[in-house]
């Protein structure tokens, strides 16, 4: 093993931005593919592998949708999040903020909301019981499908919440158009107004407008991705100042094209812009990565230094939810893992 190899390995860390369905292993997808042979996901390693390459986000997106058809127990949920959870240990992730998005469990598969719940919290406390893995949920629901999900989603944050429910997000294919529709809006102020955290995703596949909008409509208080804020100057200055989280996941960026290289990925000129950003692997194995991964790629192919990787790790500490009682000992085991 290198020495940038254990520095990660040792180093505490938090993932914000990372999707339930997206982070199953390879064998859970092939076990559940097998048992639906008239999916469109393959049964066998290679071609999932081949699966798994995205000539662009829709596809990506047609993907990601297809492995979400397969869960259609409520104790498939319950597998998923076990599995996240193992893997994430594996990485010395201490807390994750997981996104999911029900409304494919529920409207799909027909898995009443109530099980979907139970699933979900289920998984969460062998997490934390078996590998010290502590979640937090963010519910989601498609951008591009919200006539139908948005209202859903929100019903089911309000009326079924699990147990460590922090945030409601959308995610899927950005709308190009803003502002966003009034049911997206709506179902934000609705949630907002419960008292959940709004974290949407906005600037990965579209400019610094949808950015502007899930400030302004939306009420984000983190961004999923955000490069693109970095083509206004004006939103660049506003999100430093106001040190808005701004949730990157390298690998995922390229993988969808929406960026053409790790080397020309952002995040090394977002950090020089004075932003807070946190480090993520959004999709792991559909994106051939890890948490741990983008951090090795973030100093290897990015050229950050030992003390930017800590501060990264230091800043999802800081952006997350968790109580400032769980905040301070990871910050304080981190700071003393950056000074060995």
């Amino acid at each position: 093993m290198s020495t940038i190899d254990a520095f990660v390995a040792r180093l505490p860390k938090v993932e914000l931005h990372v999707h339930l369905v997206g982070s199953a292993s390879a064998e859970t997808v092939l076990e559940l593919a097998r048992r639906h042979p008239g999916s469109s996901v393959p049964r066998s390693l290679e071609a999932l592998r081949q699966f798994y390459v995205f000539r662009d986000f829709p596809h990506f997106a047609a993907v990601y949708r297809a492995v979400s058809d397969l869960v259609t127990e409520q104790e498939d949920i319950e597998s998923l999040v076990r599995g996240v959870a193992r893997d994430m240990a594996a990485q010395n992730v201490r807390y994750a903020e997981i996104q999911v998005s029900p409304w494919y469990f529920t409207h799909g598969s027909g898995i009443p909301r109530a099980a979907v719940t139970e699933a979900i919290d289920a998984g969460a406390r062998a997490a934390l019981a078996d590998h010290g893995v502590r979640i937090g949920w963010i519910i989601e629901f498609p951008g591009d499908r919200a006539d139908r999900a948005a209202r859903a989603t929100l019903d089911h944050a309000l009326s079924a919440p699990p147990a460590g429910l922090v945030g409601f997000g959308v995610g899927g294919i950005e709308q190009g158009r803003v502002p966003h529709t009034e049911i997206i809006r709506d179902a934000f102020r609705a949630a907002v107004a419960a008292g959940l955290h709004s974290i949407p995703h906005a600037g990965e596949m579209t400019g610094p407008e949808t950015v502007w909008e899930a400030l302004n409509a939306l009420g984000a208080e983190r961004i999923g991705h955000g490069i693109n804020a970095l083509l206004d100057p004006v939103l660049v200055a506003y999100l430093r100042e106001r040190q808005v989280p701004v949730d990157v996941s390298p690998t995922s960026n390229v993988c969808t094209r929406q960026v053409a290289s790790l080397r020309e990925h952002p995040l090394p000129r977002m950090l020089a812009e004075g932003l807070l950003v946190t480090l993520n692997s959004d999709d792991p194995p559909m994106f051939g990565t890890t948490l741990s991964n983008e951090y090795l790629v973030a100093a290897s192919v990015l050229g950050l230094s030992r003390a930017q990787l800590a501060e990264l790790a230091a800043n999802a500490v800081r952006a997350s939810f968790l109580d400032a009682d769980a905040k301070k000992p990871l910050l304080a085991e981190i700071a003393e893992v950056a000074a060995t």
